[in-house]
């Protein structure tokens, strides 16, 4: 048996409670206070008066992917667009031998309405072809030679669930807007190696740790990911546990899969269940506001039309409806006011047909029509937010208010309004659609501000949250998500002790300095996995 005091600073039991310190023994916690310094403790931690947290879970994100960057041109981080193609310049001349030249993560307001055309890539890679994904996951830039090698031309029919942007001319510009149209496209991309599945769960598990995260949905899971899981949990390169959700497509292609859903969840469990689960199932109601691809109720402001619902209604209705049925839990991405609308029809389909829904989730939950409001709790429906999201970002001012009008971007990600309604809410952070760092999320949460304090009071100010509940979305609000309340979440005893030290106590911090509180310690059942 071994034992380790965390002491001498205040642990954060959960949103009512706190203690001096903190025991845990053989990856448990059994005490606090008084009984846990009493304890004979193999390994002692002073915490030198900074806060104890229970380990952060990550309610949507994509770690593959997160991994996945580091192994490409490094296009996310450059401020203009002659510096982004001077990193795509960079990568390809020093990989001369790569047949594909790949980036993931480009600032899509790099460009007018995040439009990019392909001859720009032509003049830098005119020999191979370019395929670059913007930060939002949604969008793809490719060069001529990738356009050409994924046969799409003026003549090619734009997908039903996607979209093939065009020049004045009718030609393909480069621009690739959801997986319909980019799918053409990253098909075509050599599959990783098992070295680099190696490279990016291992990179993706560094993030997490060194930022405090233990636990984390994987939002996007497809066979060839799977296998990088497995192979990761069983390596050890996972210092933290995660729930895998299997991607359904629409068009009846989640009927020839949904077997397969059954046989993935059961392997997973059967070959690393100390690291993995399989429990969810994972659909797209929609696209997002700012490439206008999200579905809404009405027009946008810049192009008269509502978006794009990926699913028809009634095929989605059926969908929810059967995974829910074989003991799945849903999760849907739905951004827009008319996509959130038809999420939450279909978890009351399901429920009517079914009778009993589990932990339903939608995720991102950012134009909420007013009339919705109560029925997330009505249907008890959990709202997953990616707080980082809510400011005034370059992202929201340059591309999604213009679409949307000034009533309608003020009424984005109302996550007060729908706490203190009563609805449950979990935290995530979408990585690596956006950092993976929870404290940077939190801090945003409770002041709506850039970083430069812009707007002064918070931008949509009623809807900013307390330390303490911003905290809790980020830990007990995605343990009850992922249906392991009685595991992890918060500190109390018997809990598994998977546990975060802070370089401060983050309760004695100015609001604005939250988000600037470090990570000095992570802990997964006891065993540390990032510090000294």
């Amino acid at each position: 048996m071994t034992t380790t005091v965390w002491h001498n600073g205040k642990v954060w039991i959960n949103e009512t409670q706190t203690s001096n310190a903190l025991a845990a023994t053989n990856g448990l916690i059994v005490a606090h206070g008084d009984a846990a310094l009493a304890l004979n403790a193999d390994e002692k931690i002073d915490l030198k008066g900074a806060t104890l947290l229970p380990g952060f879970g990550d309610g949507h994100a994509h770690p593959v992917f997160g991994g996945i960057e580091t192994l490409f041109a490094p296009v996310r981080g450059p401020e203009k667009l002659e510096q982004l193609l001077e990193a795509v310049k960079t990568w390809a001349d020093a990989n001369p031998d790569a047949p594909w030249v790949r980036g993931e993560g480009y600032d899509p307001s790099l460009s007018p309405r995040g439009e990019f055309d392909a001859k720009w890539l032509d003049e830098i890679v005119p020999d191979r072809p370019v395929v670059l994904r913007a930060m939002d996951y949604h969008t793809a830039w490719v060069n001529t030679k990738a356009l050409e090698l994924a046969g799409i031309t003026k003549d090619t029919p734009q997908p039903g669930d996607g979209e093939i942007s065009l020049r004045e001319d009718g030609t393909p510009s480069g621009t690739l807007r959801e997986w319909g149209a980019w799918k053409m496209v990253y098909d075509l991309l050599p599959p990783l190696t098992l070295d680099q599945r190696d490279q990016a769960l291992r990179a993706a598990s560094t993030a997490f740790s060194s930022c405090g995260v233990t636990w984390a949905q994987d939002a996007w899971v497809e066979e060839d990911t799977m296998e990088s899981w497995l192979q990761a949990a069983k390596s050890g390169a996972l210092t933290f546990r995660a729930n895998l959700a299997w991607l359904a497509e629409p068009e009846g292609v989640w009927k020839t899969k949904i077997d397969s859903f059954e046989t993935n969840r059961d392997r997973v469990k059967r070959e690393a269940p100390e690291r993995l689960t399989g429990n969810t199932v994972k659909f797209f109601a929609d696209g997002i506001l700012e490439g206008g691809t999200a579905a809404v109720l009405e027009d946008y402001c810049d192009c008269p039309n509502k978006g794009m619902p990926n699913w028809r209604r009634e095929e989605l209705f059926e969908a929810v409806a059967a995974v829910v049925a074989r003991g799945f839990q849903a999760h849907i991405h739905a951004i827009g006011d008319a996509g959130i609308r038809n999420a939450l029809d279909a978890f009351e389909h399901a429920r009517k047909v079914g009778g009993k829904l589990i932990n339903p989730v939608i995720a991102h939950s950012q134009l909420i029509d007013p009339a919705d409001l109560p029925r997330f709790k009505e249907l008890d429906v959990i709202a997953n937010f990616e707080p980082l999201w809510a400011q005034l970002a370059n992202e929201q001012v340059v591309l999604t208010i213009p679409r949307l009008g000034q009533e309608r971007a003020d009424r984005q990600y109302p996550m007060a309004t729908l706490l203190h309604s009563g609805t449950k809410i979990s935290f995530g952070s979408d990585w690596p659609v956006t950092s993976p760092v929870p404290m940077e999320g939190i801090g945003i949460a409770i002041t709506r501000q850039t970083d430069e304090e812009f707007p002064p009071g918070g931008w949509v100010p009623h809807e900013r949250l307390t330390l303490n509940e911003a905290l809790t979305a980020y830990t007990m609000g995605t343990a009850v998500q992922a249906g392991e309340e009685e595991l992890w979440g918060d500190l109390a005893i018997g809990k598994r002790a998977d546990v975060v030290m802070m370089d401060t106590d983050i309760h004695s911090l100015e609001p604005m300095r939250v988000r600037k509180a470090k990570v000095v310690g992570t802990w997964l059942g006891g065993v540390r996995v990032f510090g000294k």
